[in-house]
Parts: structure tokens; sequence; C-alpha cells
């Protein structure tokens, strides 16, 4: 008999409880405390990492991010929380926490994931460290290396690429000759005063010099430009800065200047002092300057080709067109405007009647059935068609139409040219009337009066 009763349990012995799994107590009304388990509790749990420990049959009950039956072992990779049955969503190589999944980015990512590329600017564990490229470098997320822009080079791009180099790492190597830079960034070159082309392979062109070349040489008389400087190479027989100063006096020439120039003087520019040779003003030419251009030929020494079209005048000195009459325009390619005529398109057309008028002399040219100078007269009767020179051949009286001469036949006739009377009972305008007579033999083609039997009278 147990003086006090066995709350979870029996009585045994006298005063002695047997308690149940996972109590104890002299009378069995004690829970066991959490590292024990069993009945009277004595029982030392096994469970670890924080697991809870079944206080009746002593199985471990892990925390989240742990597993095994001891609750020894974390979360297998990739794996975490309660019963370690949730997947993780780790981007990157990123690793996951076993307890709730937060991500753990490798260096050079950054998000909830570990999704996304640290910021611009920033690189390493948590984007934490700042990238230290300049002029526009760009560093590498993980590792914070630089890679240079064209025309930079150095660990932090601080250095402009050496001469002759340009390109990503000033890489590559300048192409540019006769002394021309080269863009560190593109390569592009910079020719020095002279020269010209991509790679400044080329000297300026005849009558240029300079930097890109932009300047106009001023030498003179055949007098050569340096292409770099400008300074004229003078020909033989002149001198000055831009050879403008003959030797020779006006009208002389020869190594004496004791001969007499041959040239037209008042169509020649100069005689050469040493040659004698004729320049001739623009419009001339031959030896002696004595020679007017040929026909289509314009300009200093008669080289530059007339544009003028339609047998206009071209002007042998600046190359102006003169146009016929009939054509305007720069060239006279342009024919007048309808209702225009003439020398530049100037005089009104006084035409009639849709008559065509000649752009040349405004002489018209009438539609059929019309005459005279402006075609303002009906072709005379009897007459038809252009020039109204065809002979109308209608008969009985028929009238003739003046365009196309086809014949309006008088009352009581039909055909095409009038020639048949009206049928047999009827009469008129184009036979378009019956008769109506009785005891008659028929009706005047013309009026439709009856043509009364013998022995009958009366209208009808």
């Amino acid at each position: 008999h147990c003086a006090d009763k066995c709350v979870h349990g029996r009585c045994i012995a006298p005063n002695t409880c047997q308690c149940e799994p996972g109590w104890g107590g002299t009378n069995c009304s004690s829970a066991c405390d959490g590292d024990h388990w069993g009945p009277h509790c004595t029982s030392r749990c096994q469970c670890k990492n924080g697991a809870l420990c079944n206080p009746i049959t002593g199985a471990c009950h892990c925390a989240a991010g742990f597993r095994g039956w001891r609750c020894e072992d974390r979360c297998e990779q990739g794996t975490y929380g309660n019963d370690c049955h949730q997947r993780c969503q780790c981007q990157n190589g990123a690793t996951c926490d076993h307890v709730t999944g937060e991500c753990r980015c490798p260096p050079g990512y950054t998000g909830a994931f570990c999704e996304d590329l640290c910021p611009p600017g920033k690189h390493g564990p948590q984007c934490e460290q700042r990238c230290p490229c300049q002029n526009g470098g760009v560093c590498h997320h993980v590792t914070g290396e630089c890679s240079c822009p064209s025309g930079w080079m150095g660990t932090v791009c601080g250095q402009p690429c050496p001469e002759g180099r340009f390109g990503k790492n000033c890489s590559q190597e300048c192409q540019c000759h006769n002394g021309g830079t080269c863009d560190a960034p593109t390569g592009q070159c910079h020719c020095s005063p002279g020269y010209t082309g991509e790679r400044c392979q080329d000297e300026c062109p005849v009558g240029t010099y300079g930097v890109l070349c932009a300047e106009t040489c001023q030498c003179v008389n055949g007098g050569k430009c340096y292409h770099v400087s400008g300074t004229c190479l003078c020909e033989a027989g002149f001198a000055g800065e831009r050879c403008e100063a003959r030797l020779c006096p006006e009208g002389l020439y020869g190594i004496k200047c004791d001969k007499q120039c041959p040239c037209h003087l008042d169509n020649t520019h100069s005689c050469h002092p040493m040659s004698g040779e004729c320049a001739c003003k623009p419009g001339w030419s031959g030896l002696y300057c004595n020679e007017t251009c040929s026909p289509g030929f314009y300009g200093e020494a008669c080289q530059q080709i007339c544009s003028c079209q339609n047998g206009a005048d071209c002007d042998s000195v600046t190359g102006k067109c003169t146009c016929a009459p009939g054509f305007k325009g720069i060239d006279c390619s342009t024919p007048c405007p309808l209702g225009t005529y003439g020398i530049n398109c100037s005089s009104r057309c006084g035409c009639k009647n849709d008559a065509v008028c000649s752009p040349v002399d405004g002489s018209c040219t009438c539609k059929a059935g019309w005459h005279g100078v402006d075609c303002s007269i009906r072709c005379p009767s009897g007459t038809w068609g252009f020039g109204c020179n065809l002979t109308c051949q209608c008969l009985n009286g028929g009238a003739c139409n003046t365009l196309d001469g086809t014949c309006t036949c008088a009352p009581g006739w039909r055909g095409e040219k009038c020639e048949l009377p009206c049928q047999d009972g009827t009469y008129g305008l184009n036979c378009a009337e019956r008769c109506d007579c009785s005891h008659a033999d028929g009706c005047h083609p013309t009026t439709g009066h009856c043509r009364c039997l013998p022995g009958w009278s009366g209208l009808f």
C-alpha cells in the first residue's frame, strides 16, 4: 500500500511506485526534464544541436538544419530547414545556410539568391570592395582586375598608350606614315602638315598644302607649291614669294630679255620670260592666243566643255549659256512651259481653239476644222479637216462637219453622203417622220405632202 497515490504509475510495493515512461518522483507526478527520458526519467538523452528528446521514447526531434538519429549531422548541401526538406534557391555557386536557407554569396555576387553581379564600381566578398579602375576602366566583379578602355593601360588604367600604340590595352600598332600621330583609342591617324589619306600616305593634292591640306596654294606663273608649307618654287624667268615677278620687262623674253613676245596682247595673260610661250586669257587658244575657242568649249586654254543644250550659244570665256528660242534654264535643257514661247520663254501664245503653240516662234498649229494665224476661223463651207484642206462630199444640200467631214443630211435625204432619198412612207429630217396619206402614191420626202391618186384631192 502506497501512502501517496502513484499519479502516472502503479504501486508495486509498500510506498513504492512503478512510474510510466516520461515520469518520475516518489509518486510519479514529475515530468522528465529535457535531458532525461523513460520510466523514472533514469535514461539520459543523446540528442545534439539543440534537438528535443521525447521523454517517453528518447527519440530525438531535430532542430531546423540538422538530421540523423541523434541530430548530429547538418542538412546535406542544397537542403535546409525542418527535417532538411526544403531546397536551397542559391545561384552562382553560393552556399545555403542549413538552418534558414539564407544564401551566402561568393565574391562578386549579390542579391537574395546571389543572382546579380556586383554593381559597377564594386567587387569581391559582399561586393564591399571599391574598384580602383580609372579613365573608364571596368573592374572584374570577382577579382577587381581592371579591363582598360581603348587608349589606356596599366593595373588601374592610369597610363595612356605610349606613342605608336592604340586600342584595348594598347595592344595594336599605329600605321600612320610621314610623321602622322595615332589616336590612342581608335588608331585614327592625325596627319602632319602636307599629308593626307587614311594612313597619311599621300601628299596634299596639287594646289593645296598644310594641315588637312586645307590651305590653297598662292603660286602663279606655273610656280610649284610645297605641300607642307605652301612655299612657291618658281619656274625659270620668275621670282617673288608667289612667283609673281617677271624677270624680263613686259613684251620681252629670252635669256637676255632681247626677244619680242609674239602673243596677241589683248587675248594674253602673259608671255613666258624664258620661252616666249603665250598664256591665253579665258576664251582664247592657239600658239599666239589669236584663236577663239572651238564650239562646245570655253575657259582657260579652251579646255572646259560647255554644258549648253538645244542649240544654245556658249560664252567662250565664262561658259554661260544663251538659250535658243523655246528653251530656258542654266543649260537650256528646259522647254518653254505651255502657253509661252520665244527667247527666255517671255512671250505669251495667242493660239485659240486648243491649237498647239510652237515654243520657238509662237506659230499656231490648228486643230481640225479651224484655220487662220491664231486658229480663230472655222473652215469655209464645203471644206473640213486639218488646214481645211479636205473637200466635203455631202450631196443634196447636206451640211459637212468641219472637224471630221461627216454629213448632216437635209430633210428628205439619208445615207453617208446624203445620196439616198427617204424610203417610201417616211419623210423629213433624218427620214424620221411617217407619211399619213390615204388614196395617195406616197408623200413628198421633204415636206410630207401627200401625192393624191387621180380622182382624189385634199391634204391627206
